[in-house]
C-alpha cells in the first residue's frame, strides 16, 4: 500500500510540474516583446484565459513605505470595484490575504459566514454583481507583494483542481511581478523570470534537496524557501540554486 502511495505522490508531482510548465509557458507568450507598460494588462488577459470558470479578476501590489495596495491591472469594471471597495474600507478577502499570507476565499458574500467576516464589503461587492470573491497571495521574501483577486458573479466554491489551477498562476504572477520591479527597459526581465518558473533544470533539484537537509523541511517549503531568497536578491531561481551548490551561499544565514 504504501508503495502506491509513493507512485500516487509522484504523478502528482509530475503532473503538478507539466501544468506550472504551461502556465508560464502562456504567460511568457502573453508578455514577450511587449514595452514594460503594456505588460500588466497583457499579463491580466493571459490569467484569464487560463482561469476561464471566474468571471473577472484584477492583480494588486503593495505600494512601497505606506502598505496601501495599487491596483496593477483589472479584468473588467467589476473587478475594478471589488479593489476599490476593499482598498477604501481596509476590509475583505484582499486584506486578509495579506495579512494572512495566505488564500483566503469568500464562496457566497450574501450569508453567512462570509457576509458576517465582512459586512461593509459583503454588501457593497454584491451590489457590483460580484457574490464570491478569492484571494491569492503573491507572496515574496518578507511579506505579500500584493495579490491576485478572482470574482464570481454565482456564489459557490471552487473546484480542487481550479484552486490547484489559480495557486499555480499566482505563483507565476510572483515571478513576473517581482520582474517587473527589477526590469526598466524590456519585458524580457519578466520573460526570464517566467522561464524559470518552467525550468526542471537539476540545478534547482539538487539545492531544494540541500536545503531540506539545513533547515529540516519539505521539499515544498525549502522550493519556496529557494524562490524567496532569489525575489529578495532580484536574482533567478537557477542563480541562487548554481550559488548553494557552489557553497557561496548557505541558506542556514539568513
Amino acid at each position: 500500500m504504501a508503495r502506491d502511495h509513493g507512485l500516487g505522490d509522484g504523478d502528482a508531482e509530475q503532473e503538478t510540474r507539466v501544468r506550472r510548465a504551461r502556465i508560464a509557458r502562456e504567460l511568457i507568450v502573453g508578455v514577450r516583446g511587449l514595452p514594460p507598460s503594456d505588460v500588466p494588462e497583457a499579463l491580466c488577459r493571459a490569467c484569464s484565459a487560463l482561469l476561464p470558470d471566474v468571471s473577472g479578476l484584477s492583480m494588486s501590489v503593495l505600494g512601497s513605505g505606506s502598505g496601501a495596495a495599487v491596483l496593477l491591472c483589472a479584468s473588467d469594471d467589476v473587478a475594478v470595484r471589488l479593489a476599490e471597495i476593499q482598498f477604501t474600507l481596509g476590509e475583505g478577502p484582499c486584506t486578509e490575504a495579506v495579512r494572512l499570507r495566505a488564500p483566503v476565499f469568500a464562496a457566497d458574500l450574501t450569508r453567512a459566514p462570509d457576509a458576517r467576516r465582512w459586512p461593509l464589503f459583503s454588501d457593497q461587492a454584491a451590489k457590483t454583481g460580484a457574490q464570491a470573491v478569492f484571494s491569492l497571495p503573491l507572496a515574496g521574501a518578507v511579506g505579500a507583494l500584493g495579490t491576485l483577486d478572482l470574482y464570481r458573479s454565482t456564489a459557490g466554491p471552487m473546484s480542487g483542481d481550479q484552486v490547484r489551477t489559480a495557486l499555480l498562476v499566482a505563483d507565476a504572477i510572483t515571478l513576473a511581478v517581482t520582474a517587473l520591479d527589477h526590469t526598466s527597459a524590456t519585458s524580457e526581465g519578466v520573460v526570464t523570470w517566467l522561464e524559470g518558473a518552467e525550468s526542471d533544470r537539476e540545478e534547482i533539484h539538487q539545492a531544494t534537496g540541500m536545503i531540506m537537509v539545513q533547515l529540516g523541511v519539505s521539499a515544498e517549503d525549502a522550493l519556496l524557501r529557494l524562490r524567496a531568497r532569489a525575489f529578495a536578491d532580484g536574482r533567478t531561481t537557477t542563480e541562487i540554486a548554481q550559488g548553494i551548490l557552489d557553497r557561496s551561499l548557505d541558506m542556514r544565514h539568513d
